[in-house]
């Protein structure tokens, strides 16, 4: 969406820039002096005077085009990210049942780890290779943690993301 307005902006200004130096050389009075070119303004006189004065070159006529019948789509850019839509339930964990759910774009080695404030690996919860697509996974804490923040780091590959959990 930024790359698109931005792009969009660009060329909005870039023909309104075009359009305001038309105007001014149109306007204005061009003269060569030695070495250096200067421009002066002059008052508007009853009677404009396009171009006269103005640039050197005129923008080509507008032509209509072409009109075609081919019709093209552009696609949307693949998401190189292999770990996304990591979902921790219930939170805050009031049951000894963890529930974690996520996707991944292709096969990978996954590994689930619980850390404590400090950054502490507190349990290793999980090491594996994993197919790709929506993977679900629970594990039963009973009573291994006590009550307080936590984190659980979900790594993937290269990839990791780290979500905050509370027990009470």
């Amino acid at each position: 969406m930024r790359r698109n307005s931005t792009c969009y902006y660009s060329w909005v200004i870039l023909i309104a820039a075009a359009i305001f130096v038309n105007y001014a050389f149109a306007y204005g009075k061009a003269y060569a002096k030695t070495d250096t070119s200067y421009f002066s303004h002059t008052k508007r006189s009853k009677k404009p005077t396009y171009l006269k004065n103005g640039l050197a070159f005129t923008l080509p006529p507008l032509k209509p085009g072409e009109i075609s019948n081919v019709k093209f789509s552009v696609a949307k850019p693949i998401d190189d990210k292999l770990l996304s839509d990591v979902i921790i339930y219930p939170n805050p964990i009031t049951t000894d049942q963890l529930n974690m759910k996520y996707s991944l774009s292709r096969n990978s080695n996954v590994s689930i780890k619980i850390m404590d404030v400090l950054g502490n690996d507190i349990l290793d919860v999980f090491s594996q290779r994993v197919d790709l697509g929506e993977q679900k996974f629970t594990y039963s804490l009973n009573n291994k943690l006590s009550r307080g923040f936590y984190f659980v780091r979900i790594a993937a590959g290269t990839e990791s993301v780290i979500k905050r959990i509370s027990i009470l």
